[in-house]
């Protein structure tokens, strides 16, 4: 399904980024207020995001506080309250307080009376019908769902078996497939109805890529977020740093000055801020590795691992085949490494596109290291918490303690980066070496790619899987147009000067983190 809202700044992103920043404001405060006070300003919220008496949204300000309730509570890293029971915003506030509290599953969560209970998988007449002679759409169907009432098709949903022939068949094209929105867009084939016809997760199916947040266009789907504890370690005086993913450039404003970004995240609290693509070089070149020793001798083909949602659906649908994607670590968890080497007791936040990275970081292997995931989204939340409406005004003050990363690790945040940057290396590796290479956005694409390689069609081949149509540039966390976003993120990688990954003289630290690894 296209993502058509993406980039349309909605009454929906209004109130979700509300929430956001107003959460964030709260958690700043907190250095200062006592309990009592942070209690009154969470339950006084949801009447300054949805001030009056009047509905503007929905068909009752009421309801509208009510899911604004829920947002507030997901933002806090809160379960869903219970509707059949009394309970008050604030209860798990002490729990949500604290700075090492991990959100409890599910990641993801439907607010069920938000939901519209949206027609799913449904096939409709509509005005465009001519009641014609022919009657093409009534012949085909093999059912005999279809009658003439009034000159006018009509469809019997209880005989219709979806099968999609009348719509291809009107010559008008007069009949409409509704589908649920979140459903369409899920490429896990993860939601379905309850009995009331709302949305409902498979969470056994669910890989988090966020792709239903952003098409739900009532706002009734929202993950929950880590902005709370994130500014309780800020407040508490820990050290903080934040990892950057390469998707950053122009989300928050300007052409990708890193400086100007680092001095805002100072003044955030952050102590201080580096680039994720210096880990995506490191990333590159063990793929690169792994391919030029393992295809085909050991394995028929390898797929990226840097992406989690498409990782997990490749070795959950394809387990006999799981050893084919990469066992590399992703530039997440590379970058974090790095930086636990220079220090030891900071607590590292990773600040990207993708809701998936909040369960990556909650694997055993890689929570020791990445301690929060906050995207792009929640940190603009922070932004307008603390006034830097627009960093781009500020100085650029700051340093990095990483090398400068290569234009392919940059490259990392777009469609056909990941496999790019790897080929590339293995042509400074291995120059006589030719690569072949297959791609695809979108995690429906991506299921049909395995099923190609897996039947024998990409033999020695390596397989880019993104699951965000457009790459990480279009994650369920980002601010910006896909097209806006992939363009700058060009731009940025060409001022690098470094061509490829293997420029990168941190790839020497790549033993000490793999021997990091083994030794967990």
């Amino acid at each position: 399904m296209a993502d058509t809202m993406r980039g349309v700044y909605t009454n929906l992103t209004e109130i979700r980024r509300n929430v956001f920043s107003n959460v964030a404001k709260i958690a700043y405060d907190m250095k200062e207020d006592d309990e009592k006070t942070t209690r009154r300003k969470i339950r006084d919220l949801p009447y300054e995001i949805i001030p009056g008496d009047v509905a503007t949204y929905r068909e009752s300000v009421f309801l509208e506080r009510a899911i604004v309730e829920q947002r507030i509570r997901l933002a806090m890293g809160l379960p869903l309250q219970g509707v059949d029971k009394r309970e008050s915003l604030t209860d798990g506030l002490a729990d949500a307080s604290v700075p090492e509290t991990y959100y409890e599953p599910p990641l993801v969560n439907v607010i069920k009376f938000a939901c519209n209970a949206c027609a799913d998988n449904t096939y409709r007449v509509t005005d465009a019908c001519q009641g014609c002679l022919a009657h093409p759409c009534r012949e085909i169907c093999p059912k005999g769902a279809i009658s003439f009432k009034d000159k006018k098709a009509y469809i019997d949903q209880e005989k219709c078996i979806h099968c999609g022939m009348c719509f291809n068949t009107c010559p008008y094209h007069a009949i409409q497939h509704q589908v649920r929105p979140c459903a369409d867009a899920c490429g896990m084939h993860a939601i379905g109805s309850d009995e009331h016809g709302r949305a409902q997760i498979d969470y056994e199916k669910c890989v988090s890529c966020g792709q239903c947040l952003i098409n739900c266009p009532f706002g009734a789907i929202a993950d929950k977020s880590q902005i709370f504890q994130v500014i309780q370690a800020i407040n508490r005086g820990d050290e903080v740093i934040a990892e950057v993913a390469p998707a950053f450039v122009g989300q928050f404003g300007g052409k990708g000055n890193v400086d100007k970004l680092r001095q805002a995240f100072t003044m955030l609290g952050f102590s201080g801020m580096e680039e994720v693509a210096v880990g995506a070089d490191l990333c590159t070149v063990q793929e690169a590795e792994d391919f030029m020793e393992e295809v085909p001798e050991k394995i028929p083909f390898m797929g990226t691992s840097c992406c989690p949602a498409w990782s997990v659906m490749a070795k959950t649908e394809f387990p006999q085949y799981a050893e084919c994607i990469s066992m590399a670590l992703t530039p997440m968890t590379l970058t974090a490494r790095l930086l636990r080497q220079q220090h030891p007791n900071a607590k590292i936040v990773f600040v990207g596109p993708c809701s998936a990275k909040k369960l990556e970081a909650m694997r055993k292997s890689v929570r020791s290291e990445v301690d929060f995931v906050l995207t792009f989204e929640e940190m603009m939340g922070m932004m307008k918490a603390r006034g830097i409406d627009e960093y781009t005004k500020l100085e650029g003050e700051g340093s990095s303690d990483f090398e400068v990363a290569s234009a392919d690790g940059r490259g990392f945040a777009v469609a056909g980066g990941v496999a790019n940057a790897v080929v590339n290396a293995i042509k400074v590796m291995d120059p006589e070496r030719e690569v072949n290479v297959v791609n695809a956005e979108g995690l429906e694409n991506c299921r049909k790619m395995m099923k190609d390689a897996v039947k024998g069609k990409y033999p020695g081949y390596l397989l880019e899987g993104m699951a965000c149509p457009g790459g990480c540039v279009a994650g369920a966390g980002t601010l910006q147009s896909i097209n806006k976003t992939a363009a700058a993120v060009k731009r940025y990688s060409k001022k690098s000067p470094h061509a490829n990954a293997t420029e990168n003289t941190f790839r020497d630290k790549i033993p000490s983190l793999e021997r990091e690894e083994d030794g967990k």
